[in-house]
């Protein structure tokens, strides 16, 4: 039997709490945590035995693969607090840098031509692999698509490191989605909000392995 990757979800708002909620149902263990430790044992109550709750650094310290699943803003002071326990892992990064604008949507809170991937690997704590994953979907798409049929729906990803893909499709096919590499984190951009191959940019849906093949 493959041993899987120990996988810990950070931040169980819509995003965190959807792939913690699909992990399990791919039958992958995920250990929940939450800067509110009650919210992670609510969740992990809700989701069963293959679920358990933890605090923040104690998850981080049990797990290969961290879905840090937390506002884009708050990441780089959760590098600096974390910045021990984080040493050596795997981070998957789902945020997206934007906030309400003025008129009922969403405006980008860094340049236009500036991705969130590109920013956070300038900032990540020693030996720390990034990837840009999880989050080219809203959390709507991200529950209602998983483990669709008969052709998954893709996620896309970005990482400098091909020597996690392996670990990282698996994480994306436990979800219930193909997953696709796209490139390097210098292309991070193309999978954020606004970008050519987001859900809320000029892709404009959810889309299958083929489909996703014609568009990059």
């Amino acid at each position: 039997m493959i041993q899987k990757s120990k996988v810990t979800v950070i931040g169980l708002g819509n995003i965190g709490t959807t792939v913690a909620t699909n992990l399990v149902k791919g039958n992958h263990s995920v250990i929940v945590a939450d800067k509110t430790f009650e919210k992670a044992t609510e969740l992990a109550k809700k989701l069963g035995n293959l679920a358990q709750p933890a605090t923040i650094a104690d998850a981080i310290k049990q797990a290969n693969i961290v879905v840090l699943a937390i506002y884009f803003d708050a990441i780089k002071a959760f590098f600096k607090t974390y910045a021990t326990e984080l040493q050596g892992k795997i981070i998957v990064d789902p945020s997206n840098p934007i906030a309400p604008d003025e008129n009922g949507g969403f405006k980008k809170i860094i340049g236009t031509d500036e991705s969130a991937g590109e920013i956070l690997s300038s900032l990540l704590p020693n030996s720390v692999k990034l990837v840009k994953a999880l989050g080219t979907l809203g959390a709507a798409s991200l529950a209602s698509a998983a483990f669709q049929t008969p052709e998954k729906a893709v996620q896309f990803y970005a990482t400098d490191d091909t020597s996690i893909n392996t670990e990282i499709e698996d994480l994306i096919r436990d979800n219930g989605f193909e997953p696709l590499r796209i490139g390097g984190l210098n292309q991070s951009i193309r999978i954020e909000v606004f970008g050519d191959l987001h859900e809320f940019g000029a892709l404009g849906k959810t889309v299958t392995l083929d489909e996703a093949k014609q568009s990059i």
